[in-house]
């Protein structure tokens, strides 16, 4: 049986597409404007054709001609188109910035390429910016387009992923099958959450700076969800510590566990935080606790931002433990300059979420299978 067909605009470095993978599709094409994510993307989607360029400059044409798929053959168009339109770290955010009309170019490749399903992912500030009209819009246009749409918002934690992230989704089908969504599986009454123990404790240690290359791990796997990401690889990539000054790391050493800027010492606060109210920037020069979940991985895991020290040393997480923080396997490595790792990581859809929506869709798909199945036994009968 051949694997449902998946394309994922926006891709980025392909997390979401990842996620499907995972579910058990066939990833044929993905397209971003983003060169370095792009060869990413190549590196670790070879079954897949990438477009690279503006969405604004392709046409769903080119998609089929590159999959050598018909209009309404897809199975399913992932993307989520950039959202710092909308994020609630952009104090300029609103529908002014063009990003945030991108969804419309996803609109139009849709018209063009009318797939079974839809898969698109968004910050929940879409649903406030401009008064919701993006929000609006994108339910609207899919609705349009003949689609059966939901949106719900997911939190990362609730599905296995050590990371407090917030994200709407949009699931829609123009086949008739109700939209089905992924259960919790981790949470009170269920598994426990995934912490920062147990995605990270079997990583080498490293100094501020120090870029280890290619090396092996620092133990066995201490935990399920290391085994699970460690599979198929034998080694450690993108481990490299960013560089701090000196001022930054006499300033970790003052922070415990679960402390932030509040315990640095007065005089050796940025002057710009001097003036902050303790009640101010509550992530900022942030340490992790082991046994607690990560802030949301951003496109810069920068010590000024949040709460990206690592737990015991002193230092800011490497393009490895966000990735791991993000639940991407090890084996998949991330190309381009470091700084662009940081953001290929921050800009995607962590693969296991994308994976747990990748298998709720095949679910309603199974369903409406048997109950044909079912249909015709009884007629035969």
């Amino acid at each position: 049986m051949n694997r449902p067909t998946a394309i994922d605009l926006f891709c980025g470095a392909g997390g979401l597409s990842e996620g499907l993978r995972q579910a058990g599709y066939s990833i044929v094409a993905g397209n971003d404007i983003d060169p370095f994510a792009g060869a990413t993307f190549v590196a670790t989607h070879k079954e897949a054709y990438f477009l690279e360029g503006s969405i604004r400059d392709l046409d769903a044409s080119d998609f089929l001609k590159a999959t050598g798929l018909k209009k309404g053959e897809l199975d399913c168009l992932a993307g989520g188109p950039p959202c710092q339109g909308y994020s609630v770290y952009n104090h300029q955010r609103g529908m002014h910035d063009e990003r945030s009309h991108l969804f419309r170019e996803y609109l139009r490749i849709v018209e063009g390429l009318m797939p079974k399903w839809l898969v698109m992912e968004n910050v929940t500030g879409i649903m406030s910016a401009g008064e919701g009209e993006a929000f609006q819009g994108v339910l609207a246009g899919i609705k349009e387009l003949g689609y059966n749409v939901e949106a719900q918002i997911l939190r990362a934690e609730d599905y296995g992923i050590p990371q407090e992230r917030r994200r709407v989704v949009f699931i829609a089908n123009r086949i008739g099958l109700p939209i089905v969504w992924p259960e919790r599986t981790h949470g009170e009454g269920l598994s426990p959450l995934t912490t920062i123990h147990d995605a990270l404790s079997d990583l080498p240690s490293l100094s501020n700076g120090e870029d280890a290359g290619v090396c092996g791990y620092a133990s066995e796997p201490k935990s399920d969800y290391q085994r699970e990401l460690r599979a198929g690889s034998n080694a450690v990539y993108n481990h490299a510590a960013p560089r701090l000054g000196a001022i930054n790391i006499e300033r970790m050493q003052h922070i415990p566990q679960g402390g932030s800027w509040r315990d640095i010492p007065f005089d050796l606060l940025p002057a710009g935080m001097k003036r902050a109210k303790r009640s101010d920037h509550t992530k900022r020069y942030g340490r992790m606790k082991w046994d607690e979940q990560s802030c949301t991985v951003l496109t810069k895991c920068d010590v000024h931002w949040g709460a990206y020290i690592h737990p015991e040393q002193d230092r800011s997480i490497t393009v490895r433990e966000a990735a791991r923080i993000q639940s991407f396997p090890d084996w998949f490595r991330f190309e381009g300059p470091r700084t662009e790792q940081y953001v290929q990581v921050g800009n995607a859809v962590p693969p296991m979420l994308g994976r747990k929506i990748g298998e709720a869709i095949l679910f309603a798909e199974s369903a409406l299978a048997d109950t044909r199945e079912n249909e015709l036994v009884a007629s035969l009968g």
